[in-house]
């Protein structure tokens, strides 16, 4: 018995979603017993550690002084997806700060980072649960899994790209449209870039009753930025060549 080529891969795994959504600013830190704040900076580094930034002084820090840890959730809330992050808060010792700080600095290099130690003070956010909601579907990731992963490498151009591709060029966002078969497109039907990612863009139909969602994939994963240019070409390329 024989089989044809497996179907190929059209996005990411849960995890590798996780760390792209995790990589985005800004973030909810909700702490039993204080309520919903706003952190000054989080990351998770490409070790997999999540770090979190917060006032000298403030409700966290307040809270933590004379415990051990406090039960924490970092909540990403964008229009795509959502994700939980919980665990417990617990202050850096002073003599890993410095390398915290360094590593915390190499994924998001923020200004608040100068002043840990002085007015700043940086806790680490040891995982037991990661949650990623994604419109109506809830995947539960595994902490271990989540910090094993990494971030899709188009996520820091995503946002530019597609506020580019949106202002700038009608006439690509018209071609990536005719990628998408003619029975899932009405006459009343306006076509929007949602996202981009290494396996392709993603489109919103926006329909007079509702929307949906749907992905026109590169020919094969991108695994740089730098690699993205050549594949909108191709897809461009194989668009207009169906146009005849």
């Amino acid at each position: 018995m024989t089989t044809g080529p497996a179907a190929p891969t059209l996005r990411a795994d849960a995890a590798e979603r996780a760390r792209t959504v995790a990589g985005r600013s800004p973030a909810a830190l909700c702490v039993r017993g204080l309520g919903v704040g706003r952190p000054l900076a989080h990351a998770t580094t490409t070790t997999g550690t999540t770090y979190v930034l917060v006032p000298t002084g403030g409700e966290v820090d307040a809270a933590l002084a004379g415990r051990d840890d406090l039960t924490a959730v970092l909540l990403r809330d964008p229009l795509r997806a959502q994700l939980w992050l919980s665990g417990w808060l617990t202050p850096v010792h002073p003599a890993a700060r410095r390398a915290a700080v360094l590593a915390f600095a190499g994924t998001r290099p923020v200004a608040p980072l100068l002043d840990v130690g002085r007015g700043i003070t940086l806790l680490r956010l040891d995982l037991a649960e990661v949650v990623l909601r994604e419109g109506e579907r809830c995947t539960e990731v595994g902490p271990q899994g989540y910090a094993a992963a990494r971030p899709d490498p188009l996520a820091a151009v995503e946002a530019r790209v597609l506020q580019h591709l949106d202002r700038e060029h009608p006439q690509v966002l018209d071609l990536l449209r005719s990628r998408i078969p003619a029975g899932d497109l009405g006459p009343r039907d306006v076509v929007r870039p949602l996202g981009l990612d290494r396996f392709g863009f993603r489109l919103r139909i926006e329909r007079p009753a509702g929307r949906c969602d749907l992905r026109v994939p590169f020919p094969r994963p991108l695994t740089c930025p730098g690699q993205l240019q050549a594949a909108t070409r191709q897809l461009i390329c194989s668009a207009r060549a169906s146009r005849g």
